[in-house]
């Protein structure tokens, strides 16, 4: 059965009841911040929280790993949207110990696709057409890698601007706790 029923009727009470009243906000994010993070459900409320901001103090944009995969891909437009459209004034690109990215198999993934009905010629198409499964799909090994390979793509961006710093935290999804990997980040 669909979750999309409960959704509806939930939000039908959350809007009469005017609940929506406690976020209203504008578009641009008051502490003037971007912030690349992974999709972990853990991650959710304990992130802003973590770091005290409320709705509307940054641009959020999530994506398995935090990992950036390609400089023109949708989470670096948005990044430069933030920056260039809404006012940001920082990136922070935040990892987190225990992603299921330390874990991924790309070729487990593969034979997953075709468990699930992809048909092997459409994979064949893809890795002829240029698309590396096994780069497409890939993870790391420890989640401070992760958020280096993902500043590093941001900073060296040529649509990004130089005066903009990036930084890159590590989270302990239990406990919210952050570690700096790297502060303004400058490539020397």
């Amino acid at each position: 059965m669909s979750i999309v029923p409960s959704l509806l009727a939930y939000n039908k009470q959350f809007v009469e009841e005017k609940r929506y009243r406690d976020f209203l906000t504008d578009k641009y994010p008051d502490k003037k911040v971007a912030i690349l993070t992974c999709m972990d459900a853990r991650l959710s409320e304990l992130l802003p929280k973590a770091l005290g901001f409320k709705n509307g103090d940054a641009k959020f944009i999530k994506n398995a790993g935090a990992i950036l995969t390609q400089p023109f891909g949708s989470a670096m437009r948005s990044i430069l949207v933030a920056v260039y459209e809404l006012g940001a004034r920082e990136v922070i690109v935040i990892g987190h110990h225990g992603c299921g990215m330390t874990e991924i198999n790309p070729e487990g993934m593969v034979r997953k696709f075709i468990e699930q009905g992809i048909d092997p010629l459409a994979i064949k198409t893809l890795e002829d057409s240029g698309i590396r499964m096994e780069k497409f799909l890939r993870g790391f090994e420890r989640a401070e890698e992760g958020v280096m390979h993902s500043v590093r793509m941001i900073r060296r961006h040529p649509l990004f601007p130089q005066a903009v710093p990036v930084h890159g935290f590590v989270m302990d999804p239990e406990t919210g706790a952050v570690e700096v990997i790297v502060e303004d980040y400058r490539e020397e």
